[in-house]
């Protein structure tokens, strides 16, 4: 493995949207146990503080529905004490429901109006108590943003930002831009791991992996999908980033998309890894899985299908 990665990314995202008083209880425990069960070596513990609309430049991270530092601090422990690696993925949304991507403001700052700069001193805030905690609990990496493909193109800001947290947090970077955003952003020199949101039909797989490879060999650095899955609903595997989709339970769909997204990305030794989306804090009963059609691939068949990929690309890895 090369640069910030010393074994495969196994991973799975845990405890979204980390909504106050859900991380630091019996059955939060019980949750993480049984995503460990899956050969889960790594997880994204991922929590969102809000914003009220997309143009507001107040991030209110201290408060609720945000999860408390003490929530944090416990879950990185119990992570680790299960045997897993951790990465702190701290998370903007709005309040009003609009998806982080589309939070922006003018290019340049004008007088009187929100901007650029006002935005990033909030969200420097925030990223940088995150890289606190994380450097005081020996986290494995921090994931700084996710989605925010207004953002992207504020080069300056974010080199600066980078910059900040460098010297407070001494582990590896990590930026999990969107997809179809992989060749777009200009800073990728600026962290340690490249990363995605890998939702992509089940069908054009191999030809966004022939565009993400050639990211990679220019910037010669670590790269995994730092978010990947698909909901278990019928239609799902064409469409795995809409969560709001119709379709009746499908545990099958699940599961075809999962076979495929592993096939594809076993042909590319490059891909060092998944951070699946995603396992809840609050977890369904087992016998309630048929039900459920969300991302979570608890006792359904792509559990399964899981548990048997990541215990062979772990044995591959030590061989």
């Amino acid at each position: 493995m090369s640069g910030a990665l010393t074994a495969p990314m196994c991973g799975m995202t845990w405890g979204w949207v980390g909504v106050r008083g859900t991380w630091a209880t019996p059955a939060a425990d019980r949750s993480m146990a049984l995503m460990r069960e899956h050969a889960v070596t790594w997880t994204a513990l991922a929590y969102s503080a809000l914003q009220d609309t997309p143009f507001s430049t107040e991030i209110r991270f201290a408060q609720a529905p945000t999860v408390t530092d003490g929530e944090i601090v416990r879950a990185m422990r119990e992570a680790k004490r299960l045997g897993m690696k951790v990465c702190l993925k701290p998370v903007v949304n709005c309040a009003d429901g609009t998806w982080r991507a589309h939070i922006g403001f003018f290019d340049q700052d004008v007088p009187g109006e929100p901007t650029w700069t006002q935005w990033f001193a909030s969200y420097r805030a925030f990223l940088l108590h995150a890289a606190r905690l994380a450097e005081a609990e020996n986290a494995d990496m921090l994931c700084i943003g996710c989605e925010m493909v207004r953002a992207d193109g504020q080069e300056a800001h974010w080199r600066a930002l980078i910059a900040d947290i460098r010297e407070v947090y001494s582990g590896p970077l990590t930026y999990n831009c969107d997809k179809y955003q992989e060749d777009r952003l200009t800073w990728w020199d600026a962290v340690d791991v490249i990363s995605s949101s890998g939702y992509y039909p089940i069908d054009s797989w191999p030809a966004q992996l022939d565009r993400i490879e050639r990211v990679v060999s220019v910037h010669d650095k670590p790269f995994v999908f730092m978010e990947a899955g698909c909901p278990s609903r019928e239609g799902s595997a064409q469409a795995p980033n809409d969560w709001t989709l119709a379709g009746a339970p499908s545990g099958e769909e699940q599961a075809r998309y999962y076979r495929a997204m592993f096939d594809a990305c076993a042909q590319r030794p490059w891909v060092e890894g998944f951070m699946l989306w995603d396992w809840p804090a609050d977890l369904y009963d087992e016998a309630d899985a048929a039900r459920n059609d969300d991302y979570c691939p608890y006792g359904k068949p792509a559990g399964d299908l899981l548990r048997e990929r990541y215990t062979g690309i772990q044995r591959k890895a030590l061989s």
